[in-house]
Order: structure tokens, then sequence, then C-alpha cells
């Protein structure tokens, strides 16, 4: 063999070689390839806290929940409404069904039948919407990590879309919404994320077991078919309202996600619970397609999901409206709303006119909590459907805001205490939908740690030069450290400390620098983590 002959050989073999490496480094459609990524990255663990936006057709009635959708349409068996004010505003299936939106929906827009939710699209126009604007308020709020419910239950795009007609770009707002706000956070240095909802939609037909047919999400057929006998969608129509074939849903169930991947590359896609209505393979194939496409674009990206739809070892798990009451060693999410009260009331996650909403402190203090136990909190908020956010949204997230401006050093880049804090017990319960027993108070305090330093967050101004004894940094409990100095965050007062039998005995400064939450920064000889 000739020198060429041999240098080409070689050239072959090691490009062979390469190939083979690359391929076996590509992320493959199967849990174990999958799991070989990292399902929380360090960006994330340092972020802490997030927020985003349900905001779409959905939000032009301003009434009931985001569920509208659904329950405009009624009762789907043609029963009457369910007499029982605690499930007004639910739609648990045939039997529970609401009229009340569907009461609303006849006097406002008329009959569904002649005026359905489609109708309400050329409403949604987005005239005050402003990309900048709001992503200086997430900013100012002291976000991470921000972006837009991408599609929610209703299967209307929020992006500009070229697999289905029903997007904010060709209808409604004529704008990019996805593009405008991933554009626009991403100036900010926050890392953009996508939610995604639209597992629910989908004709799923009769679940193996099962008597009864699964409806898909909007439920229509049976009140279409009662009051508009021989109806039959249109194939525009099927894309919004997913009454197409199963396996064509299916299809543009991934084809939309790969769309928003590949136009807007976000920082972390987000899943509402019914992701086990998907097959495991479409699922799979979802997140190869992603964590492979971010390896082109040497970014750390991360899947969540709620329930058991996904291992663990693949994506972080969410919590709705909840939390854990144990500290993990795991990283984790929860996903909460601006609005107080029952989501049958007052806490739509969309805009409604009966919203109430959450003063700073609830939000600051349950932020605070959740960081302890190793989880970060994503919020949501509502705005009105002509872009507007109101002032009562804006105030409260602006009171985060200047808490952790001047608190930031106790929650960003911080890990975990080897305890996650002390005090009454608040929680009701652990995991989804949480009920608290009474508020936080100076009673309650929460740990976190960042290299030498742990830092004791007080949930409540013990009052000037009272005495604080944190138990859990006694002199056996706190084992090898030893604490050189304990000042106050964000306040320039010099305070008395001791470390005793009993715990770590601090006088409070005379003057609070706040009285939402007092942080303590307790300085050691090594690393508290």
């Amino acid at each position: 063999m000739n020198k060429q002959s041999l240098l080409l050989a070689s050239t072959l073999f090691l490009s062979s070689s390469l190939s083979l490496t690359l391929v076996a480094n590509d992320y493959q459609a199967n849990w174990q390839s999958l799991s070989a990524h990292q399902q929380a990255p360090e960006w994330f663990k340092d972020a802490k806290f997030g927020i985003y936006f349900h905001w779409g057709p959905y939000s032009v009635p301003a009434y009931g929940n985001e569920h509208y959708p659904r329950t405009m349409y009624g009762h789907p068996s043609g029963k009457k409404p369910v007499e029982n004010k605690q499930k007004r505003n639910y739609n648990l299936g045939v039997g529970f069904q609401t009229f009340r939106e569907h009461e609303h929906h006849k006097q406002a827009f008329g009959e569904p039948k002649d005026f359905e939710y489609h109708d309400l699209i050329p409403m949604f126009t987005a005239s005050n919407f402003n990309a900048e604007e709001w992503a200086d308020l997430f900013y100012l709020s002291g976000a991470k990590f921000a972006g837009p419910v991408a599609e929610h239950h209703d299967g209307y795009a929020m992006w500009d879309s070229e697999l289905t007609p029903w997007n904010a770009a060709d209808t409604g707002p004529k704008r990019d919404i996805v593009g405008e706000m991933a554009k626009a956070i991403r100036k900010r240095d926050m890392k953009f994320i996508t939610t995604f909802h639209h597992a629910k939609g989908g004709d799923f037909g009769i679940e193996a077991g099962k008597k009864r047919r699964q409806w898909h999400y909007y439920g229509r057929e049976q009140y279409m078919l009662r009051n508009n006998p021989g109806h039959k969608d249109s194939e525009e129509l099927q894309k919004l309202y997913g009454s197409m074939e199963r396996q064509q849903w299916l299809g543009m169930w991934n084809g939309k996600l790969e769309e928003v991947i590949d136009n807007y590359q976000p920082d972390l896609i987000w899943f509402d619970s019914w992701l086990d209505r998907i097959p495991e393979q479409n699922r799979q194939e979802f997140a190869a397609y992603y964590l492979n496409a971010a390896k082109g674009w040497d970014k750390e990206v991360m899947i969540t999901y709620k329930q058991e739809d996904m291992p663990q070892s693949v994506g972080v798990v969410d919590f709705e409206k909840g939390r854990l009451d144990e500290l993990t060693s795991y990283s984790w999410l929860t996903d909460d709303t601006i609005s107080a009260g029952t989501w049958t009331t007052t806490g739509s996650w969309s805009y409604t006119e009966e919203l109430d909403i959450k003063p700073s402190k609830e939000i600051i203090h349950t932020l605070v909590d959740i960081v302890s136990k190793n989880g970060q909190l994503l919020l949501n908020i509502s705005p009105k459907a002509n872009g507007v956010i109101p002032q009562a949204q804006k105030d409260s997230l602006l009171g985060v805001g200047k808490w952790l401006r001047a608190n930031g050093e106790a929650i960003y880049n911080t890990r975990p205490y080897k305890v996650y804090g002390e005090g009454p017990k608040r929680l009701k319960s652990s995991g989804h939908f949480v009920e608290m027993d009474g508020a936080y108070n100076q009673e309650n305090i929460r740990f976190t740690t960042n290299g030498n330093s742990i830092y004791a967050i007080q949930m409540g101004w013990p009052g000037s030069h009272k005495k604080v004894i944190i138990k859990s940094l006694s002199k056996e409990k706190l084992g090898g450290l030893s604490v050189t100095k304990v000042s106050v965050v964000d306040s320039p007062e010099k305070i008395k400390w001791k470390v005793t039998e009993q715990g770590l005995e601090i006088t409070a400064p005379f003057k609070a620098p706040n009285k939402v939450a007092i942080s303590y920064k307790i300085e050691t000889t090594k690393t508290a983590q």
C-alpha cells in the first residue's frame, strides 16, 4: 500500500471512528439513553425563582377560569347543572361539569353552537402587549427564568406556527408572542422557558379496561351533536379542537414541540399533567429531539413533569400549587399562581374579574420555604386579554423583587443546609395542592447555605432587640462547624450573638430592615453545605 492509500485509509478510519463516537453520544429515544442527561442544570439550582403567564383567547371572557374553552359548552350529557357551590367551577367529567360559564357565555356571546370558542380569538387583540415592559417587570420582580404558556389545553399556539393556523401570529394579536418574549427575556440575562399543556387534547377513545370513552379536552362533540345534528369539524377546526384522528393528533403534539425547540431554543420545557396520556414512545422521541438539539446549541436545558409521567432521571418533578414538607437530595419545582383562593372561586390561573391577588409577603414566605427544601418556585401571573398586567399583580411582584434585591444572597446560588428549618408545622400535607394550617411568622425559620455561610431566614419581625434562639444551630448540632460572625443581611447594624447548648442566640437589631422576613448571615470556619 502506497503512502497516499495509507493516508486515505487512516482518514476514513478516523472519520468512521468520529462518526461512531458522535452517534454513540447522541441521545436515543429510550429512557436509559435519556437518563444520561443532567436533569437539573446548575443554572436552575442557582435561579430559584421564575415567572410565567396564562394568557390566550380564554382570557377574553374574563370569567370562570382558564378552562372556559370547555366549560362554556356546559354539561356534555345534557343533564341539569349540579347544585353544588363547592364544585361550581369544576369540570371533572360527566356528572360534574358546570353551567356557570355556559350560562355566562349565552348571555355575553350567544349559544355556544352559534358562537364557539374559536369565535373569541379575534377578540384576543393584545393591543397593549409590550414584551419589553413585561420582561422589565419580571426582571424587577427578581425572576431568573421566565416565559409564556406556549399552548394551553385549548390548542391555540402562542407562536408563529406553520403546523396550525390557530396561532397568535396569524390570528388574534397577529404577533409572535413566544418570539417577542424570548428576545426580551434573554436581553435581560434571564433563562427563557415555554410551558406546554396540550397533552390534554385529542380523542383518546376507550381506554383499556374502561367502558367510558375518554373525550379530548373540549368535550364539545356531545354538545354540538345534540344542538347541531350532523355536525363535523372542518380540517382547519380539527387542528384547534383536537377532533382529528388520534395518530394525526399525536404527530401534531410532537410537531408543535419540535417547532418551538427549533425556532426559540427554550432553556426549559415545562409540562402540565396528563402527559401520561401521550404514548411513551412519543414522549421519548420529544425528549431525544430536545436534548440532541440542546447539544447542538451547547446549552444545558431541562424538562419538567408531574406525577409519574417521566422518570426522575430524565426530568425535574413539579408540584402544582403545592410543595414538599421535607428536605430532599434532588431538585424539584413548584408551580403556583399569583391569585389567592381556590380554583373554584378566585384562584383562576388566567385573568378574570373575580381574581384576588396574593400579597408579596405570602409569595416570599412560600419561596423561602421551597428553597430551604431544595426546591424552586415558578409563579404564574394573569394578564388581561388586551395585554395589560393589572396593577395589583404588578405591586405584588415588585414587592417580591424589592425583598429579593435586599436578601438575594440568602436565596440565589444557595444550597440546602442539613435541616430545612424549625418552628411550628404549617403545611397540612405534602405534594400537589397543599393547604396551610396558619400563616408563617417569626416562629418559623428556614435555612440555606452558600460556601462557609449559613443563612437563617426568620419569617417575621421578632421585635427590636428581642432574643431569638435558633435551636438547630446549637453547639452539638453544629458539629464540627464553628461560628465566626453573625450579621443581618441588608442592615449595617451590628448585633449580639453567642452559641450555647440551647442554640445560636441572637439579639435582633433595633431597626428592622423589613418586616416580612429577616435574613441572618452566619459565617463559619468551613463549608456549611
